[in-house]
């Protein structure tokens, strides 16, 4: 596929975000896009200057100058899209933006659609597939875990895997292919034993694939991670705690979560996804009812569960009953005892061995301890 050229017009896009800036850059991709820059720059002749170099001028019609820039060159096949292509730098205001790009429209560009950059790129060889899905992913990374995946999997880390695995299999078909061909002539290409570990050796590297989707999906989406309990159990309060912000109502009255409210948190360099959800009870009101089944809904797809226990109002034999059915979702759960500071000495004594991390969400004592437990 490298070096097809499925079309030679030029696009143009701004490539920064949209709103006030500093500066802004507006990228032209195409054939003409050199060309195309210089009839509205004034400076150097853009086309007669080495590629990757940068360029200070005017950008503007011959009476009016929009704004001063500096453009940099790309040449053909040393660009993103291995297409000639050019970068103008320019100041921040959405109207010389616009201006800019209405004014290049004239001469003939047209504008890009979502994701054309990165899809001529591909079409012209620049990388495989893979590697154009990670360019999006090392766009929208929001921690340094995520950045680093996108990054590895952008520079061929994925693709040599898969490359690698090809390779495996070819020379296994081939294996076989042989022994099809001359199985009659009494002729052993490969002894049985060599392709039993061969299949083997494929099913491993299968496996490990497989088993890093999980761990690359966590890092990609955070891991969703439901605060569940009994009502009054403190779980409303323990998302702002963790968020440093009143995102969930808090109140006395039980029931006061009917949906489940979201948001993220960034953890030793992985994001969670923390979601406040309804608290557990048998009610006769439709819509508590509706937020309890979302709650078990979320709780048998989560990553992880905290499950939080009302220290100030429970009992050992409430708390096993509910470790039971909190053991039947089968999910991974961390056990959280909220209200530590009005909790009796003899139920701190009973639970002393039975795993909990100790809180208390309103006075944020020992949320770092939890947090770490979390990762």
């Amino acid at each position: 596929m490298s070096g097809i050229q499925l079309v030679d017009d030029t696009i143009i896009a701004l490539a920064t975000p949209q709103g006030v800036s500093g500066l802004a850059v507006i990228r032209l991709s195409g054939k003409d896009s050199i060309k195309i820059t210089d009839q509205v720059f004034k400076g150097k002749r853009l086309v007669d200057q080495p590629t990757h170099t940068v360029h200070l001028g005017t950008i503007g019609e011959p009476d009016k100058i929009i704004d001063e820039v500096l453009v940099t060159v790309f040449k053909e096949p040393n660009s993103f899209t291995k297409e000639n292509s050019t970068e103008i730098s320019c100041h921040g205001s959405p109207v010389i933006i616009r201006q800019i790009i209405k004014l290049l429209l004239k001469q003939g560009v047209r504008l890009a659609e979502p994701g054309e950059f990165t899809k001529r790129a591909f079409m012209n060889g620049r990388f495989d597939l893979a590697q154009a899905e990670a360019v999006a992913d090392l766009i929208h990374a929001e921690n340094d875990n995520a950045r680093q995946a996108a990054l590895n999997q952008m520079r061929g880390g994925f693709s040599n895997e898969i490359a690698h695995l090809r390779e495996e299999l070819i020379h296994f078909a081939s294996l076989v292919e042989l022994e099809l061909d001359f199985g009659e002539e009494d002729v052993e290409f490969a002894k049985r034993d060599d392709l039993l570990q061969l299949v083997q050796k494929v099913q491993s590297y299968l496996d490990r694939l497989i088993a890093s989707f999980d761990q690359g999906n966590v890092i990609k989406n955070g891991i969703p991670t439901v605060i569940a309990g009994k009502p009054n159990a403190g779980k409303s309060t323990l998302l702002n705690a963790l968020l440093n912000e009143e995102k969930a109502i808090v109140s006395e009255i039980p029931g006061t979560t009917r949906d489940v409210i979201e948001d993220e948190i960034t953890l030793g360099g992985i994001t969670f996804r923390f979601m406040d959800t309804a608290g557990l009870r048998e009610t006769q009101d439709i819509i508590e009812a509706l937020g309890v089944s979302r709650t078990h809904e979320r709780m048998k797809i989560a990553a992880l569960i905290l499950y939080l226990f009302d220290l100030s109002d429970t009992t050992l034999e409430n708390i096993e009953g509910e470790e039971a059915r909190l053991k039947a979702i089968g999910r991974p759960y961390i056990k959280v005892g909220n209200k530590v500071d009005k909790a009796s000495k003899q139920l701190l004594s009973d639970i002393k061995d039975h795993e909990f991390v100790l809180i208390s969400a309103s006075s944020k004592t020992n949320l770092e301890t939890l947090k770490r437990n979390s990762i």
